[in-house]
């Protein structure tokens, strides 16, 4: 039996798989404003150590002392004199003494196996001289991102982030806003709460995830961020949200990234995403996204962090800088997270008329936990999620007037990665990505082993490693061993030529 052609857009996945990972990274413009190094609050950038947590949780600013270090003295909005007139003028704010901009660019060469390129069947019954699709090519060159950020703190403890590409494989038309937000810090403070027990963002920011995809170290994604939920043949789920994505709305959150706990609450528009239906007029926009008013997403978090070192005032403050910049403590933490949403899809009613449209409201969550363990130099990392996503089927698929309670569309998996500092410029790093879904939107035909030879799962180890040639200037490399998968079964279910697309992957990459 020959696999939908649908699939083709998994080996396209190999080839762009890299330029999907963050659109942000590090910020060398506060390496300018306080006179320091990018591994101040970087452990292999953009990687943050325990400084550079406690940075960004203090909203840009330094966690004690800020003005002290600051060499780019800020401007002030207005005198300061002001801040005793207020209510009755404006409170002056502050700006960088610099515009706070930096650049990233980066570059890619790839190489697929070699038996990559038989990943195309002709069907059967082919007339003679059909043109085919064009296969992959075993080795290339890509440009990556060219990104422009920016981000800095306008006093009062509000700080602010946005970053864009402003082309992605070399297109402009393929940039894109990466996050952009206001956010809000210690508003607690206002409240008589704890100092960092309140603070609120505002715009289009990725979620707060246990590990960011945005600004991970890796050249390609967490397998199971990516996963969006599409339902098999006897399902209509068509969900085309994936954790990864950026969202707009507005997060609440507080407590410390670097020790004790953290909770964040976030409230965002919601996911929808289409296609077409066999036999049926989906009049959502193909493959779109748009917000259905009546109803909001929601996304929790909350963990908490024990730091292990033997001295209790180096396991109740930031590290102190060494020869090499500041050390990360020992610790162990422990999280989980939640997301709840629904998943639209509009369908013509039975008249096909212009008011009769079917709308089916899916009710989805995604749910998982997490865990870091770090020893000095040494970071073992990985997190869980399942996903689960409720099935209305059309009552008559002909005439329908309504929707009936169908299947349930699941999936689960999650990564383990191990990373290790072997020296202050190299890094190693090891991971196992793992999905499970039997309507994989990545892997339809699933993969080939000794027990299952129409494997519903897809599994990854990747091996790689990070040299900083400069604090900011590094060179990657990565190798992804994939299982053998078929896109083609016989009337046995046995798989017809399997075939690996493993793939190896360089890249260079800047910021300035």
């Amino acid at each position: 039996m020959e696999m939908p052609r649908r699939v083709y857009p998994l080996f396209a996945l190999i080839l762009t798989v890299v330029l999907l990972t963050g659109s942000s990274y590090a910020i060398p413009a506060f390496s300018r404003q306080y006179g320091t190094s990018c591994t101040t609050c970087h452990i292999d950038f953009p990687k943050l150590n325990d400084f550079g947590k406690a940075f960004k949780d203090a909203g840009f600013k330094f966690p004690k002392g800020d003005e002290d270090f600051i060499k780019v003295p800020q401007v002030m909005l207005g005198a300061p004199a002001q801040k005793d007139l207020w209510p009755h003028t404006v409170f002056p704010g502050t700006i960088p003494g610099l515009p706070p901009i930096g650049l990233r660019y980066n570059q890619f060469f790839q190489y697929t196996s070699g038996n990559a390129n038989q990943f195309y069947q002709v069907p059967p019954g082919t007339a003679p001289g059909t043109p085919l699709s064009p296969t992959i090519p075993r080795t290339d060159f890509e440009a990556g991102l060219f990104s422009i950020f920016t981000a800095g703190n306008f006093g009062s403890d509000i700080a602010f982030w946005v970053d864009d590409d402003i082309s992605v494989s070399g297109a402009n038309a393929n940039g894109a806003l990466g996050d952009g937000y206001l956010r809000f810090v210690n508003v607690g403070r206002f409240l008589k709460l704890p100092t960092d027990a309140f603070t609120i963002r505002a715009g289009q920011f990725e979620l707060d995830l246990p590990f960011t995809q945005a600004r991970s170290i890796n050249l390609s994604g967490y397998d199971i961020y990516a996963q969006a939920n599409i339902g098999a043949s006897n399902q209509n789920v068509n969900n085309q949200f994936a954790i990864q994505d950026a969202v707009q709305g507005i997060e609440f959150s507080g407590g410390h990234q670097y020790g004790g706990y953290h909770y964040s609450l976030a409230v965002v528009n919601q996911n929808t995403g289409g296609g077409a239906v066999t036999g049926l007029t989906n009049v959502s926009s193909p493959g779109g996204f748009f917000s259905d008013s009546n109803y909001k997403d929601i996304y929790g978090r909350f963990s908490y962090r024990f730091n292990l070192e033997k001295d209790p005032a180096s396991r109740h403050d930031v590290q102190a800088a060494g020869a090499t910049g500041p050390r990360d403590h020992t610790y162990l933490n422990l999280g989980t997270f939640f997301f709840k949403g629904r998943s639209v899809q509009r369908f013509a009613g039975s008249s096909g008329g212009p008011t009769d449209i079917l709308t089916a409201r899916e009710p989805f969550y995604r749910v998982g936990g997490d865990f870091s363990f770090n020893y000095r130099t040494f970071n073992l990392y990985g997190l869980y999620m399942y996903g689960h996503d409720n099935d209305l089927l059309l009552n008559d698929p002909e005439a329908p007037t309504g929707f009936i309670t169908g299947p349930a569309a699941k999936f689960n998996g999650g990564f383990l990665q191990a990373d290790y500092l072997a020296l202050p410029w190299l890094m190693a790093i090891m991971r196992y990505d793992h999905v499970q879904s039997s309507a994989d939107f990545l892997n339809q035909a699933g993969s080939v082993n000794f027990f299952s030879p129409v494997g519903s799962s897809r599994d990854r180890v990747t091996p790689g490693v990070q040299f900083l040639i400069h604090a900011n200037v590094k060179a990657s490399f990565e190798y992804a061993f994939r299982p053998r998968q078929a896109l083609m079964y016989d009337s046995s279910g046995k798989a017809v030529n399997p075939l690996r697309t493993n793939t190896a992957t360089g890249a260079l990459e800047f910021v300035y």
